[in-house]
């Protein structure tokens, strides 16, 4: 997958680009993501990418002209990914939203600051909203760096095992059930019986047990929208 970020403070994003299962994902080659800095792109004096909102109010407003011109230059290069502004109006991220994103091969991330982009942009530039969560962030780094890591992980090969994703919370529609590492017994607590015995079943069923009960005490909204069978109430 190639991932495109637009956004005024590159730095922000590398270091967390350059570690770990994104760093090593980029390494193998299973993922690029270039970081492009909007501010060469203004056509203004100082090259600042803001200006005052018309109509008054507190804060600036990300000029037009930079993002667009950004854009169109991605397009010379025969960049034509999904285009995403990370922002908190916008459609609710989720990991069925990761999964969908995640069949595309380029995407193109836009990341605004201080009162949001002037609407223009993202009118011309055909820009659909994405938002991590309902609350608000200084920028959109942080937003584009959860939706690279989110989609990253379900891209074949970038994670050891194929399964890890399809177990990890939210991609079967419940939460995940508690994990256990060495040693047996720590502190007195000592590691549930049935995941010691090597029968595929019993822990299987334990887990899905343990899932629900999590779900069902955590984020009943989620149960709603699980599949499992009739025995689980």
């Amino acid at each position: 997958m190639w991932v495109k970020v637009l956004t005024i403070f590159p730095d922000m994003l590398r270091p967390m680009l350059s570690e770990s299962i994104l760093g090593r994902a980029m390494t193998k080659g299973l993922l690029r993501v270039d970081l492009i800095d909007i501010r060469p792109f203004s056509r203004n004096k100082h090259k600042n990418t803001d200006d005052y909102p018309f109509g008054g109010g507190a804060g600036m407003v990300m000029l037009a002209q930079p993002i667009v011109d950004a854009v169109e230059a991605q397009e010379v290069e025969g960049f034509t990914g999904r285009r995403i502004y990370l922002s908190p109006r916008g459609r609710t991220f989720t990991q069925q939203v990761a999964g969908e994103l995640a069949g595309e091969e380029q995407l193109l991330l836009l990341c605004g600051h201080y009162e949001g982009v002037d609407q223009r942009a993202l009118d011309i530039c055909g820009f659909e909203e994405l938002s991590i969560g309902d609350y608000i962030l200084t920028g959109g780094e942080l937003g584009a760096l959860v939706v690279i890591d989110a989609v990253s992980r379900l891209i074949p090969g970038v994670l050891g095992s194929e399964e890890s994703s399809v177990d990890e919370s939210f991609s079967s529609g419940l939460l995940e059930y508690p994990q256990y590492t060495r040693p047996r017994v720590y502190r007195g607590l000592e590691v549930p019986e049935v995941l010691l015995n090597g029968h595929h079943k019993h822990i299987n069923d334990w887990r899905r047990d343990q899932a629900l009960k999590i779900t069902r005490a955590r984020r009943p909204d989620l149960l709603a929208k699980d599949q499992g069978s009739p025995t689980d109430e």
